[in-house]
């Protein structure tokens, strides 16, 4: 997959830029892109053509006022120290993906981290996380404990809650505000498509409280 950048229009879809673009399905089926440089992407949750963007913002009136943070997520996280790792979580970033429930929750785990197996199961957990609300720290280098993730945009769909989820950004992305901030740019990140979050551009989980449907959900 190519450089891209996703640039967030005011009021209005994500417009993807770059070459080599790509989006896949949670079951790994390619959308139809070949050759395309341009690509915009619903935000308003409303688009009869979803993940793509329809026009649909406009009749609504969306309201896609950016209200995320733009401080580093280091300066948005709480940090737990572990006797191996240490674990961060940005709490408002999280898109309830809940893949750090099993096992007793992550937050339990990181006071076993010196426990190679539970250890091994952390970092798994954490870096399972879409949203990047929750990061491991290997606390004898300071530095994160981070999976390679190749570029690569994924559409999150929820069969367990019939919901449908965030746009799902691995592998560093640059997303750049309406105003032309750009964000902390991060191995992974997750973006409201369901035009509710609290903290647009990025999921806050709303979704799931919506009971947003892209009508993909079990397919």
């Amino acid at each position: 997959m190519g450089d891209f950048t996703v640039n967030v229009k005011n009021n209005g879809p994500y417009r993807l830029e770059g070459e080599g673009i790509t989006i896949r399905d949670q079951e790994g089926r390619v959308y139809g892109l070949a050759g395309r440089t341009v690509v915009s992407l619903c935000r308003c949750g409303q688009s009869a053509n979803k993940p793509f963007c329809d026009g649909t913002h406009k009749k609504v009136g969306f309201d896609g006022t950016e209200t995320a943070s733009r401080q580093p997520y280091r300066e948005q996280a709480q940090l737990t120290e572990g006797p191996a790792l240490a674990l961060s979580d940005a709490e408002s970033l999280c898109a309830f993906a809940r893949f750090c429930d099993p096992n007793g929750q992550v937050w339990s785990q990181v006071e076993r981290t010196d426990e190679p197996q539970v250890r091994a199961t952390f970092v798994r957990q954490v870096n399972n996380c879409p949203s990047g609300r929750l990061v491991a720290w290997d606390r004898a280098t300071g530095k994160p404990v981070e999976h390679h993730l190749p570029v690569s945009i994924g559409v999150i769909e929820d069969p367990v809650e019939g919901v449908s989820g965030p746009l799902w950004l691995r592998g560093a992305i640059p997303v750049i505000a309406a105003d032309g901030f750009a964000y902390e740019i991060r191995n992974r990140v997750t973006l409201c498509r369901c035009g509710a979050s609290k903290h647009k551009p990025f999921c806050d989980g709303t979704h799931a409280a919506v009971k947003f449907d892209d009508g993909a959900v079990g397919d």
